[in-house]
């Protein structure tokens, strides 16, 4: 596929998006029919859909329309290339513009710069003061593809050194001391031998700083209340020599490929749909906006709704309540999301701390996406030994 017809194919793509469609499953069925467009033009089209989502309200705004077509053309006016280069109407390519369209389109104001919906970037201002700009801002941009390094298997330097082997190339981040950014070679990740062999495993760098933040110790009772995919319960199971971690999912198919997963890593992570008895630490890393990680999943921004918002808080309390009476008297609560927006982070402590009585918080830290990584909230609250 050329340029113009990969252009023209995020077009269409856009366009299905907007009517309703999940933008994996559009990508998906796509995919399946362009027998044609080779891996390299799939990636380029997944691109090129990506960062119009990510870029919905700037780009509408500088093509002069919200069609995939308006959108594709203020997104390249965006990136300051010359649409006539693309819009010629040769082979697959897009249609010429005609002088409606190149007169059409104006640089974004207010929260369409931001690429934010209206009411949400004032729960941005509300939520980050100063930082919401920055913060929207970042969010527009891909994100960084990080590895941890698995401490049962490697060292950051020998991780390092067997990525090379494989072309991979990668380099420390501050925000956590197992975490390498990739530079070059990111698609052949879950190829290379330091993947499969259990050296790395992909994890956003603030998600492995939220595990830094827990007071880990080999021999502790330690659950995962919300362990999806189980990351973070990977991660614990390094910080405690192997483990063990129990790991539980409102969800069980959520954990499917855990198992696996901790075989590679040497970690011991057990699944429960039951947990039982007291532990010495329990995580909730809880379901939410997402808000941190839309340069990943740009479409929640715009599918997210109030009403959605305010479901999402009731979940996260409640989520709250059960998991404190899975801790051990002097044990550990950790609360956890991947959003940047108060009534999900430091209101929900709050809460949690006002209707609970018997507990402290000894750590609260907000991660947001101009440090690197994704934006991560976590709370560490201690209960009482009495």
């Amino acid at each position: 596929m050329t340029p113009a017809a990969r252009v023209q194919a995020a077009i269409e793509l856009l366009d299905r998006i907007a009517a309703g469609q999940a933008a994996e499953q559009a990508l998906t069925s796509w995919g399946r029919a362009a027998r044609y467009a080779g891996s390299k033009d799939r990636a380029a089209v997944r691109d090129l859909v990506f960062d119009a989502l990510r870029c919905w309200r700037s780009s509408a705004a500088l093509g002069g329309g919200d069609t995939g077509r308006a959108r594709l053309l203020g997104l390249l006016r965006l990136r300051e290339e010359d649409p006539a280069a693309i819009f010629t109407g040769q082979g697959h390519a897009p249609a010429p513009l005609d002088e409606d369209e190149l007169a059409a389109g104006q640089p974004p104001q207010g929260a369409a710069a931001l690429d934010l919906p209206d009411w949400l970037a004032l729960r941005f201002l509300d939520s980050l003061g100063p930082a919401a700009e920055a913060t929207a801002l970042a969010l527009r941009s891909r994100a960084n593809v990080f590895l941890r390094v698995n401490l049962l298997r490697a060292t950051p330097e020998s991780a390092l050194a067997r990525l090379a082997e494989d072309g991979i190339r990668a380099a420390p981040h501050d925000l956590s001391p197992t975490a390498l950014r990739v530079t070059e070679g990111a698609r052949g990740i879950m190829r290379c031998g330091a993947y499969l062999d259990g050296l790395v495993e992909l994890q956003d760098a603030a998600s492995q700083a939220v595990v830094d933040l827990l007071p880990l110790e080999p021999g502790m009772r330690v659950l995962d209340y919300c362990a999806g995919g189980g990351g973070k319960a990977l991660a614990m199971a390094a910080r405690m020599q192997g483990g063990p971690v129990v790991a539980h999912d409102a969800a069980p198919k959520r954990m499917v490929d855990l198992p696996a997963r901790a075989a590679r890593a040497g970690a011991d992570v057990r699944i429960a749909a039951k947990p039982k008895g007291d532990f010495d630490l329990v995580l909730c890393d809880v379901p939410c906006s997402g808000s941190g990680a839309w340069r990943r999943a740009p479409e929640g921004k715009w599918r997210l709704t109030e009403t959605r918002l305010a479901e999402l808080c009731a979940i996260q309390s409640e989520i709250l309540n059960q998991a404190a009476g899975c801790v051990a008297k002097g044990g550990v609560l950790a609360y956890a999301t991947c959003s940047v927006l108060a009534e999900e982070n430091a209101a929900q402590v709050s809460g949690f701390l006002d209707r609970s009585p018997g507990w402290t918080v000894e750590d609260q830290r907000q991660f947001l996406p101009e440090s690197g990584g994704d934006g991560f909230f976590a709370a560490v609250l201690r209960r009482t030994a009495t």
